[in-house]
C-alpha cells in the first residue's frame, strides 16, 4: 500500500512514516498542500493534516475529491464538532484528532481500506469489460488505442487519446477538470488547466461532430 502523508510537523511526520513503513506501507511524504496535489497519483491512501503552510487542508481535500476517490483520513488538532463536520462533508473517509494512538490509527486505516476493497469487489462483480465506445461519428477503441471518425482512423497524440479515453470510460457522466488532469499529467493543480483547454480544443477540431460538452464550473462530458 502506498500512503501519501501530508504533514508539516517534522517530528509527527517522522513518527508516522516509521510506523507505516513498519507495517508494510510505502510512504510519500510532503509538507505542503500544492505538493500533495502533484504527488497523489498512484497512492492508495492519504493521511492529511489541515494546518498546512501554503493552503488549508480542507481546500486540498476539496480539490483532491474532484480528481480522485482515493481514501482520505484527516489527522489534525482541530477538534471542534464544526471542524469534524466540515472535514467529512468535504469528502474525508475518517477524521482523527491529534494526538492519535498508534493502534487506533492502524485500526482506522484497516477499516477504511476494508470498506474500499468491499466496494471494489461489488463494483467488479457487476461491471462488464469495456468495449468500443461510440460517441456520435467517433468510435473509441480503448484497448487498441485507436480512434475512428466515420470509420477512418485518426492520428491523435498520446495526450489527446488519454483525455478522450478517460471521458469515454465515463460516457454520459460529467468528469471534473481535476480528474482529467490527474489521469493525464498526474497532478490536479490548476496550473495545468490551460493545457487541458488546449487539448480539448484539439479534440473538437480533429473529431468534428464529437459530442464533447463543457460542464460549466466543473469539467467535461462525452455523450453518445
Amino acid at each position: 500500500m502506498r500512503v501519501l502523508l501530508v504533514e508539516d510537523d517534522d517530528g509527527v511526520a517522522s513518527a508516522l512514516a516509521e510506523l507505516l513503513t513498519q507495517h508494510g506501507a510505502s510512504v510519500v511524504l510532503t509538507t505542503r498542500g500544492t505538493d500533495a496535489l502533484h504527488r497523489m497519483k498512484g497512492c492508495d491512501l492519504v493521511l492529511l493534516d489541515l494546518g498546512l503552510p501554503d493552503m488549508d487542508g480542507l481546500d486540498v481535500l476539496r480539490t483532491l475529491r474532484r480528481a480522485s476517490a482515493v481514501p482520505v483520513i484527516i489527522m489534525t488538532a482541530r477538534d471542534s464538532d464544526g471542524s469534524v463536520v466540515l472535514g467529512l462533508r468535504a469528502g474525508a473517509d475518517d477524521y482523527l484528532v491529534k494526538p492519535v494512538r498508534k493502534a487506533v490509527l492502524l485500526a482506522r486505516i484497516d477499516a477504511v481500506m476494508r470498506r474500499l476493497r468491499r466496494s471494489a469487489g461489488e463494483v467488479g462483480a457487476t461491471t462488464a469489460t469495456t468495449g468500443p465506445v461510440t460517441a456520435g461519428p467517433v468510435t473509441v477503441e480503448r484497448e487498441r488505442r485507436e480512434v475512428l471518425l466515420d470509420g477512418t482512423p485518426q492520428p491523435l497524440t498520446r495526450t489527446e487519446f488519454q483525455i478522450l479515453s478517460t471521458l469515454a470510460g465515463r460516457q454520459g457522466e460529467a468528469v471534473s477538470r481535476e480528474e482529467l488532469m490527474l489521469q493525464v499529467w498526474g497532478t490536479a493543480v490548476v496550473g495545468r488547466s490551460r493545457s487541458l483547454d488546449f487539448f480539448i480544443g484539439q479534440l473538437r477540431a480533429k473529431l468534428v461532430g464529437l459530442p464533447l460538452h463543457t460542464v460549466r464550473g466543473f469539467g467535461f462530458r462525452l455523450d453518445s
